[in-house]
């Protein structure tokens, strides 16, 4: 009887949030994106078009840009792993080296102010792990202020309107062409 090695089983499920169809043109939302959208009531191209803004990154050869899961986010620098355990050791090694505000995953949820929720470094870089903590983060917002759009303002920054604006505008430029692609 066949039995599926645990490694092969987790990059299945990442594959399947990450690389699935959904490409920058022309294709649909990933499903593990429209799963946990439904599980916190949130507009999955809206969860998908943040997660393009965070942490897209433009495949080689072709068009497509897809969410990157192993994402960190060091003092304004994207650094981008070609697995998870490579992005784990350099979040511990920053972490050891005194960074503290550090964006980590697909959704670039910063370790300063969301740890407690993380988890710890290994759970942090979980992708649906780190899209449920992102989720949870943009609906929290939306109960505080009732609109999608200040929502994903909200989600990057609750205190700088300015940047909460400039956020917000460029998350609109990837929904739209969701929106307009499928």
């Amino acid at each position: 009887m066949y039995r599926a090695r645990p490694i092969t089983v987790c990059m299945g499920a990442v594959c399947g949030i990450v690389w699935s169809t959904a490409a920058w043109c022309g294709a649909t939302v990933p499903n593990g994106y429209r799963v946990i959208a439904a599980e916190y009531a949130i507009p999955y191209t809206i969860l998908y078009a943040i997660a393009l803004a965070e942490s897209g990154r433009g495949l080689s050869g072709n068009r497509s840009r897809r969410p990157w899961p192993w994402t960190l986010n060091v003092a304004g620098r994207g650094h981008f792993y070609p697995s998870r355990k490579a992005a784990w050791t350099a979040l511990n090694n920053f972490i050891a080296h005194g960074e503290r505000s550090i964006d980590i995953g697909l959704m670039q949820v910063n370790w300063r102010f969301h740890k407690d929720t993380l988890g710890n470094t290994w759970q942090a870089l979980d992708p649906y792990h780190n899209l449920r903590v992102a989720a949870g983060i943009l609906k929290n917002c939306f109960n505080k202020r009732r609109d999608w759009w200040a929502s994903v303002g909200c989600y990057h920054s609750p205190v700088n309107v300015v940047r909460a604006q400039s956020y917000r505008l460029r998350v609109v430029g990837h929904w739209q062409r969701l929106e307009v692609n499928g």
